[in-house]
């Protein structure tokens, strides 16, 4: 069985600079243009029922302006008519009004539990849509930067169940077959979670096909579920459809959607109910499993394959326990029966004589350890040292007992540490995991220059630290033929990663570092949304109401400059802009091209020309 492969984040060290000194405050007038709007964006606020942080993840903070990545300075929204209005820039002293391009058939007022529409362009001449009651629709526009050639028309149109919104789409071009693969994105009741939230959320990637003859209509051609209990910070469909790689701050899983497969778990998972999917018991040279079976199943219903570091078991051709064991066993002298009370047992020899395991499968919690009573007596005896009624009551002693107040900042687990992981689409299997903190051996004997370089290596240990340095900021397109771009907080700095799903040892890579942008960014407490410009020439961030901080590259200066403290001249200097809007209503939506800024408003929509040069 294949196992994900842990993988580093490798940082390119000419793209850092270690003497970075800070942003000076420009005055420099930035124009700014204002427009008008028709109607009104079409805001959706959270209900009494969305009360949870992953309703406001998703939905409260949902960005309403979307900028149209395969022709520049091109953005959209949707109003409350329903309308799809485009704005696209030529020249900033002769801005036209937004014009529409299409109008949702839905009468949107007619619905009280819809979310927000939202709107994916899926390439130069597609978009999928979705009008916030659950319905999708696949949009043909032609080449929307000809007003001669475009022309927005519906190809597909489904109801696809509860409200989602997208998040991402791809277009797929494969013999004679024509694909849109999009990823789907709801927050979902969960009735038996008791103690969490009460929710959990899915992304549904969906395939809609159509072969390139005259009658054939498009089609959904494949639906894959998965599920998690945090809103991803980042979720993007790889260009040749073959997989999927997601940020979160909690692990998603493929969700089987086959019947059989239901029946099966209705019977295997105990879950529900309490009651483990199996039982395992271990002595120091072997370990008994335990699965109770369904009442139809036969000797030749079960497969189990048995690999020095892994199992797998099969039940009818479905997979009931797969995973790589803690410790290596002897997969030649296990074995496996079923016995009288229509149970399977499983024997597994150690091949680490002597070693206790605290876990059959790595990361599997759906079975039990059963310890007999002469075992939970040896192990109460050997941690007899580290309890006592007193806190520290002898410290000088061989086995001092331990104490909380000598632990270190590095020794505190966060729960919330994210990972980044990459999903193959045809086996539904995790491939690649790259968790978004370091093991603090990595770091202990690092000089400043090297912690702010060092790839981030990523391990599944028993101890993990959370540096504070991997805090997810954005994502940003800068190639919609590529991946989104995904940037994070290295240390003081924003480091900026482009996903590569065809190269397997350099599967994310560096490719700009905005300095010290991760430290500004946190003290930042009302930043609502973040961008920068595809050319990586500056960063860009909005408050709730009014103000716009941008942050532009290091530039040569026309007069080189003297720092007397270190002796050196400066050639370079890095600015800082506020730009402050005449307008009281909230900030509903933010996007940054090469030259412009344009954020959105409830009434209005602001264009603040960053960059005068090509």
């Amino acid at each position: 069985m294949d196992v994900a492969a842990n993988c580093s984040l490798r940082v390119k060290r000419p793209l850092l600079d270690p003497r970075f000194e800070g942003y000076k405050l420009s005055l420099e007038p930035l124009p700014c243009y204002q427009l008008e709007l028709d109607a009104a964006v079409a805001e959706v606020k959270l209900r009494d029922d969305q009360y949870t942080l992953e309703h406001m993840h998703a939905f409260g903070m949902y960005n309403y302006l979307h900028c149209d990545s395969w022709y520049q300075d091109s953005v959209y929204y949707i109003d409350n008519l329903g309308r799809i209005m485009n704005l696209t820039v030529m020249l900033d002293t002769a801005l036209g009004k937004p014009r529409e391009v299409f109008r949702l058939p839905t009468d949107l007022t007619a619905y009280d539990n819809r979310l927000c529409s939202s709107i994916h362009f899926t390439s130069s001449s597609w978009v999928t849509l979705s009008d916030g009651t659950g319905r999708l629709y696949v949009i043909g526009t032609g080449e929307r930067g000809n007003n001669a050639s475009e022309k927005w028309e519906i190809m597909f149109n489904e109801e696809l169940g509860n409200p989602f919104i997208i998040i991402h789409s791809i277009s797929l071009l494969k013999s004679e077959e024509h694909s849109i693969a999009t990823l789907l994105l709801r927050i979902e009741k969960e009735e038996s979670d008791l103690k969490g939230s009460g929710f959990y959320v899915s992304l549904e990637w969906i395939t809609i096909s159509k072969k390139n003859t005259e009658n054939e209509r498009y089609e959904i051609t494949k639906r894959d579920l998965l599920q998690g209990k945090s809103v991803p910070h980042y979720a993007a469909i790889e260009p040749n459809g073959s997989g999927l790689m997601i940020v979160s701050y909690k692990s998603f899983k493929f969700v089987q959607a086959e019947q059989d497969l239901e029946n099966i778990n209705e019977d295997m998972s105990r879950e529900s109910k309490g009651e483990p999917l199996y039982y395992w018991q271990q002595s120091e040279d072997d370990l008994t499993v335990t699965v109770r079976l369904p009442e139809d199943i036969s000797k030749e219903d079960i497969q189990i394959q048995f690999l020095p570091d892994n199992i797998k078991i099969m039940l009818k051709g479905l997979r009931i326990l797969e995973g790589k064991l803690y410790s290596s066993i002897d997969h030649e002298s296990s074995t496996w029966i079923i016995k009288d009370n229509n149970s399977l047992e499983i024997s597994l020899i150690k091949k680490n004589e002597g070693l206790m395991w605290p876990e059959l499968v790595v990361d599997d919690k759906r079975g039990e350890l059963i310890r007999d009573s002469a075992q939970c007596a040896a192990i109460a005896e050997r941690l007899m040292h580290l309890t006592s009624e007193e806190l520290n009551p002898n410290p000088d002693k061989e086995k001092p007992p331990c104490n909380a107040q000598e632990l270190e900042e590095c020794d505190i687990v966060f729960e919330e540490s994210s990972s980044l992981c990459r999903f193959d689409g045809s086996t539904l299997k995790t491939t690649h995991v790259a968790g978004l903190n370091c093991d603090s051996s990595d770091l202990c004997c690092l000089s400043d220059w090297d912690y702010r370089s060092t790839n981030y290596l990523l391990k599944h240990t028993h101890r993990k630290v959370n540096l504070g340095s991997n805090q997810y900021l954005f994502s940003v397109i800068v190639d919609p033929k590529e991946m989104p771009c995904f940037c994070l907080r290295h240390d003081v700095d924003a480091l900026l990663w482009q996903p590569h799903s065809g190269k397997q040892d350099d599967m994310w890579e560096h490719i700009a570092t905005f300095n010290a942008l991760g430290y500004v960014q946190a003290s930042k407490r009302d930043k609502k949304f973040f961008a920068c410009a595809p050319n990586y020439s500056y960063a860009a961030l909005c408050e709730c109401l009014r103000r716009v901080f941008i942050y532009r590259q290091p530039t040569p200066m026309p007069t080189v400059l003297y720092n007397r403290k270190e002796g050196r001249h400066v050639g370079q200097v890095a600015k800082q802009q506020v730009a402050s809007l005449e307008t009281n209503d909230p900030i509903l939506g933010f996007q940054a091209t090469n030259e412009r800024l344009f954020v959105l408003t409830t009434k209005n929509l602001f264009l603040i020309k960053v960059n005068t040069e090509n």
